[in-house]
């Protein structure tokens, strides 16, 4: 189990690291499943099996599923990859590189300057009903206030830019209708007719 824990780190480490340097959204949606499946199995080699189920169901079966279908509707123009590329210049990776390695130092501190090692137990549903539900639960509802409020917001600013386009194609309609002097529908009928 040992090994299996440090190989599922090492491709969470890799799917991570080549989630965040790729260009195209799909692709990197595609490798952050994939490092969440790696996280996952680190979880039940850690003796959380129920964790590592919640973990594949939630982040990487509805979540990132979801993420995948969005991005892909929406079809992120070549435009917008071509501003992600500028804006990730080698120099703006420099702060977020030092914090990292800052943690990671840390950790490897504590792991070495650490007593005794953590026992391990299994986590079961019961437990983290209990912690979610006993100890956290104002965290709990808290967390369901702002995920509230953040549909709500994305629906409001939604359906503004709808509206916004409804408008915009409406204006565009009317010039065209404008430019070719009457309406089309119309003037298309009139050459039929007059062909007949």
């Amino acid at each position: 189990m040992g090994m299996l824990f440090y190989l599922a780190g090492i491709l969470a480490i890799i799917a991570t690291l080549l989630a965040i340097t790729r260009h195209h959204a799909v692709h990197a949606l595609l490798y952050l499943i994939v490092s969440l499946l790696a996280v996952a199995v680190d979880f039940y080699t850690l003796g959380a099996p129920f964790v590592a189920a919640l973990e594949i169901m939630i982040y990487a079966g509805a979540i990132m599923v979801l993420f995948v279908f969005v991005v892909m509707m929406l079809n992120v123009a070549d435009h917008a990859m071509e501003v992600e590329r500028v804006s990730l210049k080698p120099m703006n990776w420099f702060g977020p590189s030092l914090l990292a390695f800052i943690l990671l130092g840390e950790m490897v501190y504590c792991t070495l300057t650490s007593s005794s090692a953590p026992r391990a137990a299994t986590v079961g549903p019961k437990q983290i009903g209990i912690a979610l539900f006993g100890n956290f639960w104002i965290g709990v509802e808290l967390a369901s206030l702002l995920l509230t409020a953040g549909l709500v917001g994305a629906y409001h600013l939604g359906r503004q830019a709808f509206a916004k386009e409804e408008t915009k194609h409406a204006a565009d309609t009317n010039t065209a209708r404008h430019d070719t002097g009457g309406d089309l529908v119309h003037a298309g009928a009139g050459r039929t007719d007059h062909a007949a």
